[in-house]
């Protein structure tokens, strides 16, 4: 499939196929192969259709935009790959997920769903580009004048969708949602209640012993498939391993034990050793997949292990395997430096699954803050002279040439900016040096200046000047990472900027009434935000938002 600008794109007069998926997404490889790559349906694409492949990372904005209009138009969640297929002017119409080269399971072919979306647009083409105003109205985030309200009561009902015995949320998938746990445990700070800690504690228990966790190398996968966090889908992402990092050191400030502090050593030198690019700063994920094989690289057979003295006093071992005759680490017990050494030794023969070594900058400054807050559990590790190395990077690459999210200098997000103020915010607070809080100042006033919507009192995803979608895309919902809205709250109350904070909370708040149940950042910040109002004895260092 061509890569085309989507700019660009608008000025053709075929409709246009989008796809957008990411490099360790296995069912993108797997739709890339089976129908991008075959020459029949690739002529079929190119017959009808403008094509544009698009990788989500690099253009989280179009992701969101596009996924919106997928829930719109289906009543569903989306995924990846998701295809759409967009009006001459780039407003979609209709789309869907994965679809097979040859239907099955009662999803249609690749090659009949285009035969059939440009049999529709060609006799529908006057009506479909006539929705426009109405996708757009649907898409646009309705809002209230509620001006304040309790909060606690919003952060409680969503206690009733965990799961109590396994944790997370209740069924499967199990995906380590760390935007609501974060604020879980800020709840729990602020008011010593356990019904915040207690799934806090759960989540962060059954991600450490279980299949979720890379108990060789540290680290987690993207989730589990199953209700009891065992059998992963093997990718590793860069997004939830500093949000695991984050939490888990969190966590460790309230409870001592040194079993979760291992992990969180062996997981903060996994991403410094492991996810290091050319640049030296760090990729974004590494593939499921190697060899042609999901999980392969991770998991064992019988016969490799078996041998291994005491495994059984450490790990639940199977000689039937427990997914797919192979055997997915479980733990019983902390396992010692010594077995782990035998089985990175069984592990490293085998080939690593594909490293996406793409950098980004939001990702990339969300690591210096889980490190500094890495530093405070873990002083005598040096985890704040890393953090402290790796702004340096940064400033060299991005401040001082042109600040970007990935690899086009056009390009770059709120939550790039969001990002890299906190963790100019985390590094002032832990060091004390003042050039830290000048430069976030001054990105808070380029941050307004680039995305801030004066009509709406709300920052918007991607540039203003640069805008290249059908409408302004404001997000305010967490998702892979905390909102950037949400972080720039908490960012503008701790630079002292009052009057910019202020608007930017009414305007939240408006969202919060509609949308609350995809807001646990904005919550966190909100009641940051309270404290701060209401006259609370608050200095620069945010009331120690971790902090009892």
């Amino acid at each position: 499939m061509e890569k085309r600008n989507f700019r660009d794109s608008k000025k053709n007069k075929k409709p246009i196929l989008l796809s957008i998926g990411y490099a360790s997404c296995h069912w993108c490889h797997v739709m890339a192969h089976e129908s991008f790559e075959d020459k029949e349906t690739a002529d079929l694409m190119n017959k009808y259709f403008l094509n544009i492949k698009v990788d989500r990372e690099e253009r989280p904005d179009l992701d969101f935009v596009f996924q919106s209009s997928f829930q719109l138009f289906n009543q569903a969640g989306g995924g990846w790959p998701l295809t759409m297929f967009l009006d001459e002017n780039g407003v979609p119409f209709m789309g869907g997920t994965y679809f097979p080269k040859k239907s099955q399971n009662g999803l249609p072919s690749f090659k009949e769903v285009l035969q059939k979306v440009h049999d529709a647009y060609a006799d529908q083409k006057e009506n479909i580009v006539k929705q426009k105003d109405l996708i757009i109205r649907n898409l646009d985030l309705k809002k209230n004048s509620v001006l304040n309200q309790d909060l606690e009561p919003i952060l409680e009902s969503s206690l009733n969708y965990l799961d109590s015995i396994k944790g997370g949320y209740k069924g499967a998938p199990k995906f380590p949602t760390f935007n609501l746990y974060e604020t879980l445990l800020y709840f729990y700070n602020k008011t010593n209640e356990k019904k915040y800690l207690d799934p806090v504690s759960l989540l962060i228990k059954q991600i450490c012993s279980k299949g979720i966790y890379d108990h060789v190398e540290g680290g987690i996968s993207r989730y589990t498939v199953d209700e009891n966090w065992i059998i992963p889908h093997f990718e590793k992402m860069l997004y939830d391993n500093t949000q695991f990092i984050l939490l888990l050191s969190k966590f460790c400030k309230i409870n001592k034990d040194e079993y979760f502090k291992e992990k969180l050593i062996q997981t903060v030198e996994f991403i410094n050793k492991e996810f290091l690019n050319k640049n030296e700063l760090l990729g974004s994920a590494y593939d499921a997949d190697s060899d042609g094989e999901e999980g392969k690289y991770y998991t064992f057979n019988y016969d490799e292990i078996k041998n291994l003295k005491s495994i059984n006093d450490y790990f639940f071992i199977d000689s039937k395997g427990n997914w797919e005759n192979k055997i997915i680490l479980v733990e019983k017990k902390s396992p010692s430096k010594e077995i782990l050494t035998k089985l990175l030794q069984i592990r490293l023969k085998k080939k690593k699954p594909f490293f996406d070594d793409k950098t980004q900058l939001d990702l990339n400054c969300l690591w210096i803050s889980g490190l500094i807050q890495a530093h405070e559990v873990l002083p005598q590790k040096g985890y704040l002279k890393l953090a402290e190395k790796f702004f340096l990077k940064i400033e060299e690459k991005y401040l001082k040439k042109i600040i970007k999210h990935s690899y086009s200098e056009e390009i770059v997000f709120l939550e790039d900016y969001a990002f890299l103020i906190k963790a100019l915010n985390d590094l002032s607070d832990k060091t004390m040096n003042f050039r830290y809080k000048t430069l976030a100042k001054k990105l808070s006033s380029e941050t307004i200046d680039k995305f801030y919507l004066k009509e709406k009192d709300i920052f918007q995803k991607n540039q203003k000047a640069k805008n290249d979608i059908f409408f302004e895309p404001i997000d305010i919902s967490d998702n892979t990472v905390p909102n950037g809205n949400a972080i720039m709250l908490i960012n503008l109350i701790k630079l002292g900027l009052t009057k910019e904070a202020k608007k930017l909370a009414v305007s939240l708040n408006g969202y919060l009434n509609i949308h609350k149940n995809y807001m646990m950042t904005a919550i966190r910040a909100l009641d940051f935000f309270n404290n701060i109002n209401s006259g609370k004895n608050c200095n620069e260092q945010g009331c120690k938002l971790n902090d009892k």
